[in-house]
Formats: C-alpha cells, sequence, structure tokens
C-alpha cells in the first residue's frame, strides 16, 4: 500500500506500507510525524485535508493535527471525486505504471520517484486548485459522482 501527502508544490513524502498491514491511528500519527518533519521550516501555515477514515478522525489523529498546529479543512464523508491524490495523482501515477512491468517493492519506489521529478508544479497546482469546483459539481449534482469528459 502507499501512503502519500502532496500540496500545490508537488509531493512533501510518501512511503509503502508492507503488505497486509493495516494503518492504524498510531501508524497514521507516526507518519504525520514523518510528514511534519520534512515540512519543519518549509511554510509558515499547513492546511490538511483528509478525509473521515478511522484513523484519520480517532483521538490520537486529532490531537497530533492539534500539536502540530496543522489547520485541517472540512472533508465530506469519504468521496473519492473529492480527494485530490484519488481523482488526479492515484489516476496519473496509475496511468504512467500501467504498462510497466513491477517485480517488487523497490520497483514501486523508483517508479514513483521517477514520476515525481517529472511532474511539473503546475501538475500538482492543477489537482489542489480544482478541489472548490469538484466541490461545486457534487453539491449541484445532490452528491452524484463527477463523470470526466
Amino acid at each position: 500500500m502507499l501512503s502519500i501527502w502532496c500540496g500545490d508544490n508537488g509531493i512533501i513524502h510518501w512511503e509503502t506500507v508492507p503488505s497486509g498491514c493495516t494503518i492504524t491511528a498510531d501508524l497514521f500519527c507516526q507518519q504525520l510525524d514523518r510528514v511534519a518533519e520534512k515540512l519543519k521550516g518549509k511554510q509558515d501555515r499547513i492546511y490538511y485535508l483528509h478525509d473521515n477514515r478511522r484513523p484519520h478522525i480517532a483521538k490520537s489523529t486529532c490531537e497530533k493535527l492539534l500539536k502540530l498546529g496543522w489547520i485541517t479543512v472540512p472533508h465530506p464523508p469519504y468521496f473519492s471525486d473529492l480527494t485530490p491524490t484519488d481523482y488526479h495523482l492515484f489516476r496519473s501515477v496509475s496511468n504512467q505504471l500501467r504498462d510497466k512491468k513491477i517485480n517488487n517493492e523497490n520497483d514501486v519506489k523508483m517508479e514513483l520517484a521517477k514520476f515525481s521529478d517529472q511532474m511539473s508544479q503546475a501538475f500538482y497546482e492543477q489537482g489542489i486548485l480544482s478541489l472548490p469546483e469538484r466541490w461545486r459539481q457534487v453539491v449541484d449534482s445532490n452528491g452524484g459522482y463527477i463523470l470526466e469528459s
């Protein structure tokens, strides 16, 4: 499994989670610490959008986010149409990997590093900045999924 954090400047941090491992609130908080370390000194305010999956809304996670001083952006119930990593980043990564032969975790890491190096800042900005319009489309369609053109 791949855990990834990105912003409008690009990928901040990514890590693979061993097969069969469940992401618990404790593991998620450890991941947040690693992300925070990479962001240290790079920006004053961090706005953090995450869905309402159990590890993300656990008491320990909420306490961790408060301790980090991050501003959480409210997110509606999980909707892949409304999560930039799902509708923008993972779709693009999937397309990049479609015809690649992946034999092991190291291959995944190498391909993800290549992907990250190839994408421009405009790519990441587009994913983040399209979020308000995607939210509007879902609201206007009474919760319907967004059909891509």
